[in-house]
């Protein structure tokens, strides 16, 4: 029995959460106060460790891909256990952000039913292209960011604060362009279940186009925030530590504009690691040389 849910664990795709860990630090980053270590810490294992998890089991319970997902090249079989799983993972997670506050449990609850509405037969937004990206975007992008905050308790003042709400909708156009490149190389498997996904409805090249547009809305955004928020440093750090995402983008642009076969789930990884870790590690330093 023990074996099972062990076969089950890799499908709730844990290592994968590290690519959604840029919304976490953006967080923080834009607080104008430091946050207890410990309480910021209990919000990064719930979050990366239970909630985002319990979300990728599910979606993996109802899409039962054969072929590569995120974080996964060759997914197991899904089993009953899976579930089990995921229902465990909501539950302390839920729990754990209740031991926070409960504005803040109640913020993981909504964004875990949320999460299943996207993949539920029942519901299925994956099936609607335009919803289930606005979906996506703003509950991993704006909502996410803005739940950080108050898990990590910081003052309601400065959560509302306008530049701040500002710096939420730039994790959300971030989101909005780099998400439909997650799912550039599932084209065949989208289309055989009938999900008509955006990237699907774009084309490869549309693709490429619509996730340009959207990373360029989000950086020329945040600069506007940064400069009224008088933090031009910030602004800086990010130009710096964005430009290997900026290179990598574009190199991979132009190979699938030339050959659509480069769409495909190495590349799609890759831009997920780089981008990943240059925009956790822009975020991260924004957050010590406030401390400073």
């Amino acid at each position: 029995m023990l074996l099972a849910y062990r076969r089950a664990l890799p499908l709730l795709r844990i290592p994968f959460s590290i690519y959604l860990m840029p919304v976490y630090w953006f967080g923080l980053s834009a607080l104008p106060q430091a946050v207890a270590p410990g309480r910021a810490a209990a919000v990064f294992l719930i979050l990366h460790l239970l909630v985002y998890p319990a979300s990728n089991g599910y979606n993996s319970y109802y899409d039962r891909d054969e072929g590569s997902i995120g974080g996964l090249k060759r997914p197991p079989k899904v089993s009953e256990e899976l579930i089990h799983l995921v229902w465990l993972f909501d539950a302390l997670a839920v729990l754990g952000a209740a031991l926070l506050s409960p504005l803040f449990a109640a913020l993981v609850a909504v964004y875990l039913l949320v999460s299943k509405a996207y993949s539920y037969e029942g519901v299925r937004l994956k099936k609607y292209p335009f919803l289930s990206t606005a979906v996506v975007v703003v509950f991993q992008g704006a909502f996410t960011f803005l739940m950080t905050q108050v898990g990590v308790g910081a003052p309601t003042g400065a959560i509302l604060e306008s530049s701040n709400l500002l710096l939420a909708l730039v994790s959300t156009l971030f989101l909005c362009g780099s998400y439909p490149l997650t799912q550039v190389y599932q084209h065949q498997e989208d289309r055989q279940r009938g999900d008509q996904t955006l990237s699907l409805w774009l084309g490869i090249r549309g693709t490429f186009l619509f996730a340009g547009v959207g990373l360029l809305a989000g950086a020329v955004l945040m600069a506007i925030a940064y400069w009224l928020r008088h933090e031009l440093r910030n602004l800086l750090i990010f130009l710096v530590a964005t430009g290997p995402v900026v290179f990598l983008f574009t190199r991979w642009a132009w190979a699938v504009w030339h050959n659509p076969a480069a769409a495909d789930y190495e590349h799609t990884m890759r831009m997920n690691q780089v981008s990943s870790l240059c925009l956790s590690g822009a975020f991260l330093v924004m957050l010590i040389l406030s401390y400073v």
